[in-house]
């Protein structure tokens, strides 16, 4: 993987107390008798049209805040879910890296973990206000401390509230937090081949680190070490003589050293964003700024390193989808320790 180490309320009728044309179950009204030698008389000035335009406002006004009407109404542990058409970048930086990094860049933390094994760094993504955040099980590990820092510098003492080894899954919880922004997950199975993608992280301990490319792959088979595996000398870390890289297999292939005899595997998003170790559990979000995956390994060719100055981004990188990290939430959220 990519660490680096470093040793609801009712709905309110937005129309109340206006004038509303009236409904009439027979529309339109039959045209009342008028003598031949009448004049026609005016037209109504609140007919079908009126009616029509009316409606359609109500409709833009609630289908362009759903999603931050539920968030906000439903408490500070609902995870704000949406369709990657769901644009959380400004209109005037819609599309650009510069926009995404502006819009997302608050809802990622770098996170510090200290273990027997040494300290590691890692990044996580907030997904409620109340500081719930994901990560990558390997970045928290056995870890006996763990703090995470905002982007404004905040930092916080958390605690790990489920983890799941065979997806290299974890769930933190901040302590004494509120007012967070939360990230936005999209949907990963809309994402397609040369989509493109950027990616914030903390590689090397260097917080909210932005770097952008495209989904190179889908579906890739990476297999990595389980959490008993890294309790058996496969926690990588400085100091050890293993470098900083977290082994994955693919192909048949290892790279970055042994990913021992306890593994899992899963369905990964490839991408040429530039990952470095630090990155893991960090975002990867594409261009309306929802977050598609949750990256998670790197390849590097330096192997096994001594160090993870040798050690660096060669455009292979795989992170989870997020469509993965939604269906396992429940389970992470009801304490899962697997």
């Amino acid at each position: 993987m990519t660490e680096s180490f470093h040793r609801s309320g009712e709905y309110e009728n937005p129309y109340e107390g206006q004038q509303q044309a009236p409904v009439n179950p027979e529309w339109p009204p039959p045209p009342a008798y008028t003598p031949a030698h009448a004049p026609h008389p005016k037209k109504r000035g609140r007919g079908p049209l009126a009616l029509i335009a009316a409606v359609a406002i109500v409709a833009a006004a609630i289908g362009g805040g759903t999603a931050y009407g539920i968030q906000e109404l439903t408490g500070n542990d609902t995870v704000a879910s949406s369709s990657t058409s769901t644009t959380v970048v400004p209109s005037s930086q819609k599309g650009t890296v510069a926009g995404v990094a502006k819009a997302v860049s608050p809802s990622i933390v770098e996170i510090s973990a200290n273990s027997n094994a040494g300290s590691s760094t890692g990044s996580g993504v907030i997904i409620t206000s109340g500081g719930e955040i994901v990560t990558n099980n390997h970045v928290v590990a056995g870890a006996s401390q763990i703090k995470a820092t905002t982007s404004d510098g905040t930092s916080y003492t958390a605690k790990v509230v489920g983890t799941d080894s065979k997806k290299d899954l974890a769930l933190i919880k901040l302590e004494n937090a509120s007012g967070l922004k939360a990230a936005t997950l999209g949907d990963s199975a809309g994402i397609q081949v040369g989509d493109q993608v950027v990616a914030i992280g903390s590689p090397e301990g260097l917080s909210g680190t932005v770097t952008s490319g495209i989904i190179s792959a889908l579906d890739r088979d990476v297999t990595v070490p389980t959490e008993e595996d890294q309790g058996q000398g496969q926690q990588w870390g400085q100091g050890q003589g293993q470098g900083d890289q977290w082994p994955f297999e693919f192909g048949g292939r290892q790279f970055n050293g042994d990913t021992g005899s306890d593994t899992t595997t899963y369905k990964a998003l490839q991408t040429d964003a530039s990952l470095n170790p630090g990155n893991s559990g960090g975002a990867l979000i594409d261009m309306n700024g929802n977050i598609i995956g949750i990256n998670s390994a790197m390849y590097s060719p330096a192997g096994q390193a001594s160090s993870s100055s040798d050690a660096g981004s060669v455009g292979l990188g795989f992170a989870i989808p997020i469509n993965t990290v939604k269906a396992d939430l429940a389970k992470l959220r009801a304490g899962s320790t697997d």
